[in-house]
């Protein structure tokens, strides 16, 4: 069954673009084809990190979106990523709903699934909040708490969205922190996940060798989390 992945959390700087370039990652190793849709026009993630796999897509244009679920349908093995950029809630909720996304997928035999990328912050929380009331078990909801972007979930773990979320048959995940001046490099340069845990030469990635050793701890701890997630 083909499996569209939305990677949002509406608020900007929350990992979105990490958890999709994770993804990414996690398929082509997994040897598991994959269609990517960045929806970052000033500097998406997925075409820059991994430009074979993705295409843009503008959310605030339905035919463009609808490109996404026309994908997914033509080669029911493959899964679909669409990275969200900040902002993006309301234009994909007004396309789910009017072109009635959610019915036809079901017909189709496709899943949707969103996942939704958590800092630390009030805004997270709030957000999921609002998300929940909109869909509470329509979709299936990955929550991404980012511990790159906060390792302190308090504000979240004292809502009651924790509970009310899994209620709903939600999975929670959390992502490790990668030491920050390896993730640095790895962004400074351009290179893939797998390049930064496993090539050797540092004229090309940057990294030193216990740089590139964090880098596999990171990732296998990483694939670790994604696994509990049907993908």
């Amino acid at each position: 069954m083909a499996t569209v992945h939305f990677i949002g959390g509406e608020k900007g700087g929350v990992g979105k673009s990490l958890l999709a370039r994770l993804l990414a990652q996690y398929l082509i190793d997994r040897k598991q084809p994959f269609l990517g849709f960045d929806s970052d026009r000033s500097h998406g993630a997925l075409l820059r990190f991994y430009s074979g796999y993705a295409s843009p897509v503008a959310i605030d244009r339905f035919e463009s979106l609808d490109a996404v679920l026309e994908a997914a349908a033509e080669e029911p093995d493959r899964r679909i990523l669409v990275d969200l950029a900040a902002q993006t809630h309301e234009p994909l909720v007004r396309w789910l709903d009017e072109s009635g996304v959610i019915e036809l997928s079901e017909e189709l035999g496709l899943s949707i699934r969103y996942w939704h990328v958590m800092d630390s912050g009030r805004d997270s929380v709030d957000l999921l909040a609002r998300w929940l009331d909109r869909f509470g078990n329509q979709l299936p909801l990955v929550i991404v708490l980012n511990a790159a972007r906060g390792d302190d979930f308090a504000i979240f773990e004292r809502s009651g969205l924790r509970e009310r979320a899994t209620a709903l048959g939600a999975t929670i995940i959390e992502i490790p922190r990668l030491h920050e001046a390896a993730m640095t490099k790895i962004d400074a340069r351009s290179i893939s996940f797998w390049a930064a845990a496993n090539s050797e030469d540092r004229s090309h990635t940057g990294l030193g060798l216990l740089e590139r050793q964090r880098t596999k701890v990171w990732l296998r701890k990483s694939y670790e989390a994604l696994e509990t997630v049907e993908i």
